[in-house]
């Protein structure tokens, strides 16, 4: 594994420790994370974590474990067939993860030419 993977794997890592997002469910959890990190770019990853932490943030108890990958997972499905929107900035996204925006967002130092894309 490249240290670019292995930085970005623990940037995934950090989110979901920080929220608690394995749930009870640790080993169902981490095969579900595992099969996720094979099929979609780690970045978009990460946008679908927070997003999800975003839209699930007011449900008490909060969504743990797979049922949380699993909508994490369905933004991702989304994202395939139609353009990516975040409803985050990046500063948001820092805030929310304590992790640097410019992997999913790109340089702060200039503002985006397009939306953010899947990559082909």
């Amino acid at each position: 594994m490249e240290l670019w993977e292995q930085i970005s794997k623990q940037r995934i890592k950090h989110i979901v420790n920080s929220y608690h997002l394995d749930g009870a469910e640790a080993s169902g959890f981490e095969s579900y994370l595992q099969d996720l990190l094979e099929q979609y770019p780690r970045p978009l990853i990460e946008l679908a974590l927070v997003e999800t932490l975003i839209d699930r943030w007011l449900n008490v108890p909060m969504v743990r474990g797979v049922e949380f990958l699993t909508e994490a997972h369905q933004k991702l499905k989304d994202w395939e067939s139609q353009p990516i929107v975040s409803t985050i900035t990046p500063e948001q996204f820092h805030q929310i993860a304590g992790l640097d925006p410019t992997p999913i967002f790109g340089s702060s130092e200039y503002p985006p030419t397009c939306p953010i894309v899947r990559p082909t």
